[in-house]
């Protein structure tokens, strides 16, 4: 009870006094107060009003920010979660706290380290937040470092997977939805949001809407030209969406008919996890090993950051070979 006495009166002179008077202020509190005993009268009867919900404001403050709508509601499941289970005041909350939580969860869930990573920073996020607000005096996740995940090199299409794809692909729309999807590297996201205004032919690109409603012009080949023009000279609907369901009402498709369709090839062809975010790492991949400017790619897949790109990008274990013996052998 003295611990959390100290806590909030040091947040309640956080504004008025400078580190050094904070350490000395803490210094005599903790003289003055120690052996006492208090009686916390909040538990029997709220005096305060209440507490601040500080996951609002800050989901709030996100929204203004321009986080789009999947960000905001994965930061507010993330961060609700972790005060239901610790049940005690946002300023009460401490780096034991945190840890125990997030070991407690990596334990019971069996998640990867990745996803234990991800609410880690989560969580990190949302109390420097609330330290730069001047809500809380030091977020308690400062000494709590980046989990450490081992590296997984994950699986990109070969040129015989795509052709093959390709050979058994029995509606035109699947087809160009493939074609599209690999030679752009567009998300599947992206990919559901296009009408066919958004596809100028003669110079065989598009605007998207990727993260953040942040758009970015993005090119596609010749191959996958006539296969769009085939796929919507064959329609007969009047939607205005690039790709619809195949019977009525024709409705646009969204992201999981174009994961259920990707799936359902893949086992039909026995090719190894075949789904739409694949073509992206495939074709990141591909550009790196082709020479292109990692700036380029990292525009060409709209990432705020080239670190993201370096993520997609799997280096061929050929090249390095032949680097290997150009440069070194």
């Amino acid at each position: 009870m003295v611990k959390k006495l100290i806590v909030e009166i040091e947040q309640e002179m956080i504004n008025l006094l400078n580190n050094m008077q904070m350490e000395e202020l803490h210094k005599v509190l903790l003289k003055k107060l120690q052996g006492l005993t208090f009686i916390d009268e909040a538990k029997s009867k709220n005096l305060g009003g209440g507490e601040v919900d500080y996951c609002n404001i800050f989901v709030c403050a996100k929204r203004v920010e321009g986080c789009s709508e999947k960000s905001i509601k994965y930061y507010k499941s993330t961060i609700e979660n972790m005060l239901k289970k610790l049940d005690k005041p946002v300023k009460h909350i401490t780096t034991e706290d945190l840890r125990g939580y997030l070991g407690e969860y990596y334990k019971r869930s069996n998640c990867s380290k990745i996803n234990i990573d991800n609410i880690r920073r989560i969580l990190s996020t949302f109390f420097s937040w609330l330290e730069d607000e001047n809500y809380i005096l030091k977020s308690p996740v400062r000494r709590i470092h980046k989990i450490r995940t081992g590296k997984i090199v994950k699986e990109t299409y070969t040129d015989e997977n795509l052709e093959i794809m390709r050979d058994n692909c029995k509606e035109s729309r699947d087809l160009a939805i493939i074609d599209l999807l690999n030679s752009t590297g567009i998300r599947v996201g992206e990919l559901v949001k296009l009408d066919i205004d958004d596809i100028d032919f003669n110079e065989r690109e598009c605007i998207v809407e990727g993260k953040g409603d942040k758009q970015r012009r993005v090119y596609f080949d010749a191959r996958t030209k006539i296969h769009l023009q085939n796929y919507i000279n064959s329609r007969t609907d009047n939607n205005k969406a690039l790709f619809v369901s195949l019977i009525e009402p024709y409705n646009r498709l969204n992201i999981s008919g174009v994961e259920i369709r990707m799936r359902a090839l893949g086992r039909k062809l026995n090719i190894n996890k075949v789904h739409p975010h694949k073509f992206r790492r495939t074709l990141a991949t591909r550009a790196i090993d082709k020479g292109m400017p990692i700036e380029q790619v990292q525009h060409l897949l709209g990432h705020q950051k080239i670190d993201t790109t370096l993520q997609y990008a799997m280096v061929s274990q050929n090249n390095v070979k032949i680097s290997h013996r150009k440069y070194i052998g």
